[in-house]
């Protein structure tokens, strides 16, 4: 087994239970749109999957003590793949792409690798599976906080007492700002065919609520 297949098998199986939109299909979804993005910008694509691969590894972490998951998958995806033989300018390349992904944490990527994975990662913000994805992980969100009582700074909006409110909110704050902060062409041309669908479905949310 390569190191590619090594790795999907590890992060899938730390995912299986995974509640939130932060699960396996988005994992597949982001390393889809890296290679789809890495045809015409380039980079080292062994880095690029690799990290796309890892970096949410550390969100069922995040949910049970809080904290940032960009950071705790890194360190364990230096663990991981430290321990599968990986030599140390690999590790340190894909652990840099994965610190830096989190839109909310609005850091600069350094490396061609590092911004199209930033890219990929918000790219599945947007369109009809960032709807989807975004009213999942309201909704595992409330149930967290009810459960064991994690709340999560970075999404506030998920807890509002009318969840119509809380959506429109997170659209507002999310979503429409993030073809701005993308880095490369590729994902800003990918983001205006979703934006499109986005605006569409928020105009039919308006005329069936107001």
């Amino acid at each position: 087994m390569d190191l590619i297949d090594e790795t999907r098998k590890f992060v899938s199986e730390v995912l299986k239970d995974e509640p939130s939109t932060h699960d396996m299909s988005h994992i597949d979804r982001v390393e889809s749109v890296c290679i789809k993005i890495h045809e015409r910008e380039s980079g080292d694509i062994k880095v690029l999957r690799l990290a796309a691969l890892l970096h949410d590894v550390g969100i069922v972490r995040e949910h049970n003590e809080g904290g940032d998951h960009a950071e705790y998958s890194a360190d364990i995806a230096r663990e991981f793949l430290s321990r599968a033989g990986a030599d140390n300018s690999l590790v340190d390349h894909v652990t840099s792409c994965i610190r830096t992904h989190r839109f909310s944490r609005g850091l600069k990527a350094k490396s061609i690798e590092a911004q199209i994975l930033q890219d990929a990662d918000r790219i599945d913000a947007l369109g009809a599976v960032g709807i989807f994805r975004s009213l999942v992980s309201m909704g595992a969100l409330r149930a967290l906080k009810q459960t064991i009582g994690t709340v999560k700074e970075t999404s506030m909006n998920a807890y509002a007492q009318d969840p119509f409110e809380g959506f429109g909110d997170y659209m507002k704050n999310k979503p429409f700002k993030i073809k701005d902060r993308l880095n490369t062409n590729t994902a800003r041309d990918i983001a205006d065919e979703r934006l499109v669908v986005m605006h569409a479905y928020l105009e039919a949310l308006k005329m069936e609520t107001s």
